[in-house]
């Protein structure tokens, strides 16, 4: 029996990676796609995501990522797919929805306001952590307005890890944030 896809995403900054670390860690079965590695393993001739001429680039990643995600909950997985996966790329997501076995698909928005992320972003240390204000606003600005997503963000502006963590496993456990015709 398939597990979920659960996709948390959001601007840089948002706490994805934490959070979804912490809830694959939870389930007795799961698996975190952390997708920054996805582009990590382009090796040469590499665009960086967030510059306009990434489009086919990241249409690819996106294509694989979804693959990945579909394969694992297949096989009894929890996946929890962390990473800027904007609604511009849910369709990679809904067509592996069609093509496999029933599996629920949840989309989960931290956006945090937007001094916050850039706060946030900008405290990292790890060596090649994205720093830089610009893409940083540029990628929350594209968070900002979902249109009929906007029922799937959560404002984490003042929530520690544990209460995001609490809000979101609530959520999932509702269904409130699954996509509809994905699973």
């Amino acid at each position: 029996m398939p597990d979920s896809v659960i996709i948390v995403t959001g601007p840089p900054g948002a706490g994805k990676s934490t959070l979804a670390a912490r809830v694959a860690r939870s389930r007795p079965k799961a698996v975190h796609l952390h997708t920054d590695d996805f582009w990590h393993y382009i090796v040469s001739g590499g665009i960086a995501p967030y510059e306009p001429e990434s489009r086919t680039q990241n249409e690819t990643v996106m294509d694989v990522i979804a693959g990945a995600a579909f394969r694992y909950a297949g096989g009894d997985f929890a996946t929890i797919v962390d990473g800027v996966v904007g609604p511009w790329m849910l369709d990679h997501f809904h067509e592996r929805a069609r093509r496999s076995p029933p599996v629920p698909v949840h989309y989960v928005v931290l956006r945090p306001r937007r001094d916050v992320a850039l706060a946030r972003a900008q405290a990292r240390t790890a060596p090649g952590a994205l720093v830089d204000r610009h893409p940083i606003l540029t990628m929350w600005d594209q968070f900002a307005d979902l249109g009929e997503l906007e029922s799937h963000v959560l404002d984490t502006s003042a929530d520690d890890i544990t209460e995001t963590e609490r809000r979101v496993r609530e959520a999932i456990a509702s269904g409130a944030f699954q996509l509809t015709g994905a699973g």
